[in-house]
């Protein structure tokens, strides 16, 4: 199996994967609220950023889900990153910023490891215009740091 045939049946597989994953994690731990707004605007977000990144041709998917009607990666924009975000907004719900910190740098790693793989060695993604691995690790950082503030934000208006 190779090339097109090999991503699609990749894509499928990480959206079976990731589906299989995504109700436990967000019925896991309380509060279910916060979860779900974690997802929505994770989801959200990536929507906008890659759009933005597409319409640039900063970053293009040859081969994605749904073409004729998304330029995006969408099993990324609105699966597979937001349910990352869920994951590591329940592991550090406690913690101070320093584990905050260091424990989005260990989620972002392996994170990382699949998209240059999928960008060296599939037809998944492509970085243009000056776009390379750092860009990748930065902005997932900033972007999970985010999302982690906003849900933050909405606990301290809640808690008032």
């Amino acid at each position: 199996m190779k090339g097109k045939q090999f991503d699609k049946l990749f894509l499928i597989i990480v959206f079976i994967s990731n589906i299989t994953v995504l109700i436990p994690v967000i019925m896991r731990k309380p509060p279910i609220k916060d979860w779900i707004i974690v997802y929505f605007f994770n989801a959200a977000t990536n929507f906008i950023a890659d759009s933005f990144l597409s319409a640039h041709k900063i970053v293009r998917y040859p081969v994605r889900f749904l073409p004729k009607v998304f330029k995006t990666h969408i099993l990324f924009d609105f699966f597979i990153y937001p349910t990352f975000s869920i994951i590591y907004n329940q592991m550090t719900i406690k913690d101070k910023p320093f584990a905050i910190f260091y424990k989005l740098v260990l989620f972002t790693f392996p994170m990382f490891i699949i998209e240059f793989w999928a960008e060296r060695r599939t037809n998944l993604i492509e970085w243009g215009r000056g776009w390379r691995w750092y860009h990748t690790v930065i902005s997932v950082i900033v972007k999970s740091l985010m999302t982690r503030s906003f849900i933050g934000l909405i606990r301290r208006i809640n808690s008032t």
